[in-house]
């Protein structure tokens, strides 16, 4: 339950339509639902602006079905990440609409077009970097985002980023996905006034060391206005990226 779909429900108390006792009982299952191995949290979305998503490694195909297929009774755009297209398979086989993104690895439940705001750029540094930037891009459409994306735009041809300065200068927020040595988002932090999301990936060679050479660059911009996420987490990106353009958009 979101914050529209509780105010309609309230609306239609106050209207007469439905009784008190059918608002109760809808009610009734927040803030979560026991399912034995899981504890469904169906308040998270008046909490913080989603519905709660499912991550799937370490979860069989049977818990993810049960846990997805209890969000959507009360949410639409249910988001399974990392999710295995055999996983994806199951929920599909269990009657559950849902599209499956096999980049990023991640699949929507009772998916809904939704009207995006403001604007959001994922800037991916390469083409290696795609699944971690699609998935934050996946994510943030998700949530009710306006999204541009802009790849293989990496900081070894700057021209290619150079290119579109006009659209980061548009950006309430940008999300740069970069492996390697993890420059892009410093660069883009020197190039506008918008609040940047770093987001490492594992990409790159040997002392690369899997995302932790990336991740300590970022973390270590000179670049002011920019944050960092754990490796490979364009998810957690995502949601942050969400908060801050709904925000502007609110005050715009």
């Amino acid at each position: 339950m979101d914050k529209d779909v509780l105010r309609r429900m309230l609306d239609d108390v106050q209207r007469g339509h439905v009784s008190v006792d059918a608002a109760l009982a809808r009610l009734a299952g927040l803030p979560f639902e026991d399912l034995g191995f899981a504890k469904v949290d169906h308040h998270r979305a008046l909490r913080a602006g989603g519905p709660e998503a499912v991550y799937c490694p370490g979860k069989t195909a049977e818990q993810v079905v049960a846990i997805v297929g209890r969000l959507v009774a009360q949410h639409a755009n249910v988001l399974a990440t990392r999710c295995e297209s055999a996983t994806a398979e199951a929920v599909a086989a269990a009657g559950l609409p849902c599209r499956y993104h096999a980049l990023a690895r991640l699949l929507v439940v009772r998916p809904e077009p939704v009207d995006g705001v403001g604007l959001i750029v994922v800037a991916a540094a390469g083409t290696a970097d795609l699944p971690v930037a699609e998935e934050a891009a996946l994510v943030a459409e998700a949530l009710g985002n306006r999204v541009e994306r802009l790849t293989d735009c990496g900081v070894a041809g700057l021209h290619r980023l150079l290119a579109h300065r006009e659209l980061l200068g548009q950006a309430h927020v940008i999300v740069a996905v970069a492996g390697m040595e993890g420059a892009l988002p410093s660069v883009i932090g020197g190039l506008v006034d918008r609040p940047v999301i770093a987001v490492p990936t594992s990409v790159g060679y040997g002392t690369s060391l899997n995302g932790l050479a990336a991740l300590l660059a970022m973390l270590n911009s000179c670049a002011p206005g920019v944050s960092v996420v754990n490796i490979d987490n364009g998810y957690g990106a995502a949601h942050q990226a969400s908060q801050i353009n709904r925000l502007i958009a609110k005050i715009l």
